[in-house]
């Protein structure tokens, strides 16, 4: 209950209330109707009109007139012998009240009303069952001889309070079944609090607080304790990944500096020239794997930056090499902040810069500001990105290009390094369509608002 909304808990409140009044109205309806006492007596008219219309049948065809008359409520027979025992041979209780009742209508003849009991086991359930069933039966002598015997039953079972057996079955279920809801919402509330928790977890920073559960099923508690073992364990499977390749990553780059140092000392010419740019790709191979680490372990750094500055640099120094680049930022972009790690969005520029230049000839950047949120949108002049292959892009080392040669491709880490460490400033890459046909990728990053 504590983690339903105002508009949750009024509107529990009502179907309660509503159901509450459902069940007293129809209650109520039945014990102001005296439901048993309609079905057991029927009309003092209708016994005397049954009386008279057996008198004044022929003798022969009175037998037709009682199938007739028969029903499930009424059975009517007829009798030679006025002293015979009643039908279920259990006592009888001679009904004065009602005698009384009758008598006007029946023109002076001679009749008794009696409560018959039912034979059968006594139920031990007051509520719920019904009360010791019994049938009245008139016995009715008629004015041309013999007696009428009118047996009169109900066809609904009556509980001890005068209310049917179905309305208290009904009570009862409805009862059972609240209690069965709420009993299931407590067992069920750890589990909801743990999806949210779960949703939570940050395996590059503290482990968060699953929810403790005091009671419920053993099975619900061992669930929340094997989340916080998956957790604690993910977090430090991820921590010393990180940790190995940031190792490795360093060590190999060291050597691959001092190894382009000794390129240096190789005299000038084409395999001097090869070697220098195949140590380049290693490094910064290097330098994205070991910056996407550092992302993953939520290591970068947190500066506030101009973010058009940063653009407007990584598209000058690529325009003075002499690429067709360009960019256009905004009016409500300039100068605009964002909070995040300044050599990691200058990685991001760099490498969707330098894919436009390299498969689609050209660059055309744009930046502008959009509801708290700056938008970097690169559009190149090439073929375009297939829409099936756009998501896959974004994955480490996928390419279009799948012969995996450096002639023709990177390692297909730019995108996937981008992803990262836009994901890592809780932002989000996208790719689609740029307006000349080639390919657009889109980078939305969080402005920071001073609180």
């Amino acid at each position: 209950m504590r983690h339903l909304s105002v508009a949750g808990r009024i509107t529990m409140i009502i179907v309660i209330a509503l159901v509450a009044v459902w069940l007293f109205a129809i209650a109520n309806y039945y014990r102001s109707h005296n439901l048993e006492g309609q079905n057991v007596r029927p009309a003092p008219r209708q016994i005397a009109a049954i009386a008279e219309l057996i008198e004044q049948t022929p003798d022969e065809r009175r037998l037709l007139v009682v199938d007739a008359l028969r029903s499930n409520i009424l059975d009517v027979r007829l009798e030679n012998d006025a002293d015979r025992t009643y039908s279920t041979g259990e006592p009888a209780e001679i009904d004065e009240r009602l005698m009384r009742s009758y008598a006007p209508d029946l023109d002076g003849r001679a009749f008794t009303v009696a409560s018959v009991p039912i034979p059968g086991n006594r139920p031990r359930i007051a509520l719920l069952s019904a009360r010791v069933r019994t049938f009245l039966e008139f016995r009715i002598a008629l004015k041309t001889g013999g007696t009428l015997i009118v047996d009169n039953k109900s066809p609904v079972a009556i509980s001890p309070l005068g209310l049917p057996v179905g309305l208290g079955a009904g009570i009862f279920g409805t009862l059972v079944a609240l209690v069965a809801l709420i009993t299931m919402y407590r067992e069920t509330r750890p589990l909801t609090q743990l999806a949210r928790a779960v949703d939570r977890i940050d395996l590059a920073g503290v482990p968060i607080s699953l929810p403790r559960v005091r009671s419920g099923a053993g099975e619900i508690h061992a669930l929340i304790a094997a989340f916080d073992r998956l957790q604690t364990r993910l977090s430090q499977l991820l921590r010393s990944r990180m940790a190995m390749l940031g190792g490795i990553s360093h060590d190999v780059r060291t050597f691959a500096t001092r190894l382009r140092l000794r390129v240096d000392l190789i005299p000038e010419g084409a395999e001097r020239d090869r070697a220098i740019s195949d140590i380049s790709d290693m490094i910064r191979l290097l330098d994205d794997a070991l910056l996407a680490s550092r992302a993953g372990a939520g290591e970068l750094a947190e500066e506030l930056l101009e973010f058009d500055e940063l653009v407007r640099a990584e598209v000058e120094d690529r325009r003075a090499a002499g690429a067709m680049i360009d960019v256009h930022i905004d009016e409500n972009a300039v100068a605009a902040t964002v909070l995040g790690d300044r050599l990691a969005l200058r990685r991001v520029v760099s490498n969707l810069a330098d894919n436009a230049l390299k498969y689609g000839g050209s660059a055309h950047l744009s930046l502008r500001a959009k509801q708290e949120k700056l938008v970097l949108t690169v559009d190149d002049e090439g073929a375009g990105i297939p829409p099936e292959l756009r998501d896959v892009l974004l994955e480490p080392f996928v390419r279009i290009e799948t012969s995996r040669s450096r002639n023709t491709g990177g390692a297909g880490l730019g995108l996937a390094i981008v992803r990262n460490l836009i994901e890592a400033h809780e932002g989000t890459v996208t790719i689609g369509d740029a307006p000349k046909g080639g390919a657009r990728i889109t980078v939305e990053l969080p402005l920071f608002v001073a609180a």
